[in-house]
């Protein structure tokens, strides 16, 4: 069959859809790869067939002024999952309103829409699989008359969240049941002759790759698949050091902790004073700090090397431990190959990933601690470093994830699933959500 994978353009969103686009091209299926042309270069370096569509978007100008408040937004621990029937529907509305405003309806430029539903409708893909954010995907899908599926990188705390602001929706007079993501998404489609139905927010299924324990259940048909990681673009080189066991525990410091301006972590020490104070602990520390970066750290001891980069999936299974921000591949890896993880996350899903990892006994959380600075992350690593519990628990977690099916064997699952709703009538507007 034919199959249209997309993302928006930017690498990190990228990333997650990679592997399972292999898997569909070495089962002898069709695989294209659309976004904006920025991204044309990462898709073509991954071995993929890249369809440019549209213009570039401009998120980083525009979150350059909108960023305080959306990051204000996803400060809020409530809004993070953990207690969901605490929010207001005026914090809620005001939410979804900002973020379909300054988030997705840019990441999704109508130029990008209707290139991407001209190229569906000639095309005629069977599947569009989209990475969560790019409704672009989904607006081509029922365009064109394909199954629509949604492909996780993360925790579904979209669409819980959507579901909890629908509630509140529902319970608020008329007038004031104001869903502007789905007044931008109804405006959108009607460009091309459709009707908005729910399908087009949700999918008619959802691949989730997150490991059983850490996904969130949105009462929803879900197909569970492994991570496989991608580290992107960048060239995947072993390095000579890398070629053999270290003498001491290793740990790997990922650059969006080495570079203060990267974490946005309130309360966090610069890159040199955390790796000074790491330094002390017996081990051998690995960071990842950019050429531009390092003139800006103090003379450090012999067991700290730094590097401009490192594939994450070969440095991390020779990993007693790993510091990061809680980024969605970064946590994945790590959890893949049982390396337990301190994670200074900040925001939404990095802090949800944070926080399950600790429930799980996997590793340590230290979102938005006040005074989370070098000490902070020393005592945290020593934890880890010297209590098993943790690489025990983490032991627990890869074995949950190699048993989950792999992108290659949710391929046939995904030819079923595809036969079923076909099968089920044409794909057109007003149908039903497939089970």
């Amino acid at each position: 069959m034919k199959v249209l994978l997309t993302a928006f353009a930017m690498d990190a969103h990228l990333n997650g859809v990679v592997p399972l686009a292999w898997a569909l091209r070495t089962a002898g299926h069709e695989v294209r790869v659309a976004s904006q042309p920025a991204l044309t270069g990462s898709i073509t370096r991954a071995g993929l067939t890249a369809v440019p569509v549209g213009t570039d978007h401009r998120i980083d100008e525009v979150m350059g002024a909108a960023a305080p408040g959306v990051f204000a937004l996803h400060g809020n621990p409530d809004y993070l999952e953990v207690r969901p029937e605490l929010l207001g529907g005026d914090f809620l509305v005001a939410s979804h309103t900002m973020l379909t405003a300054v988030y997705y309806a840019v990441i999704n430029n109508d130029s990008m829409v209707d290139d991407l539903v001209d190229f569906v409708r000639w095309w005629r893909p069977e599947l569009v699989i989209r990475e969560p954010f790019t409704f672009a995907g989904a607006v081509a899908a029922q365009a064109g008359g394909a199954v629509h599926a949604r492909l996780l990188w993360g925790p579904d705390l979209f669409l819980r969240m959507y579901d909890r602001f629908r509630q509140v929706l529902d319970a608020a007079p008329a007038a004031l049941r104001d869903d502007s993501l789905r007044e931008w998404l109804t405006w959108t489609l009607g460009r091309y002759g459709e009707e908005f139905h729910p399908d087009v927010v949700t999918g008619q299924f959802t691949i989730d790759q997150m490991p059983p324990g850490a996904r969130l259940d949105t009462h929803r048909p879900v197909v569970g698949m492994r991570f496989v990681p991608y580290n992107g673009p960048l060239p995947a080189v072993v390095p000579h050091w890398l070629r053999r066991d270290p003498e001491r525990p290793r740990v790997c410091l990922t650059q969006g902790i080495t570079e203060r301006s990267g974490t946005g972590f309130a309360g966090m020490a610069g890159a040199g004073e955390v790796l000074e104070a790491i330094a002390e602990l017996d081990a051998e520390v690995v960071a990842t700090v950019r050429p531009a970066a390092r003139a800006a750290l103090p003379v450090l001891p012999s067991n700290v090397r730094i590097v401009d980069s490192v594939p994450l999936h070969a440095v991390l299974p020779g990993c007693a431990a790993v510091v990061h921000h809680g980024g969605a591949g970064t946590w994945a890896t790590a959890a893949l190959y049982g390396v337990p993880q301190l994670v200074l996350a900040r925001q939404w899903d990095d802090v949800f990933r944070a926080r399950r990892l600790e429930e799980l006994g996997a590793g340590l959380c230290l979102a938005q601690e006040p005074g989370g600075g070098a000490e902070a992350v020393r005592k945290g690593l020593a934890r880890l470093l010297e209590e098993p519990s943790f690489a025990q628990s983490a032991g627990r977690l890869r074995r949950e994830m190699l048993a989950t099916p792999s992108p290659n064997a949710v391929v046939p699952l995904l030819e079923e699933r595809v036969a079923a709703l076909r099968a089920g009538g044409p794909l057109t507007s007003g149908r039903p959500a497939g089970q």
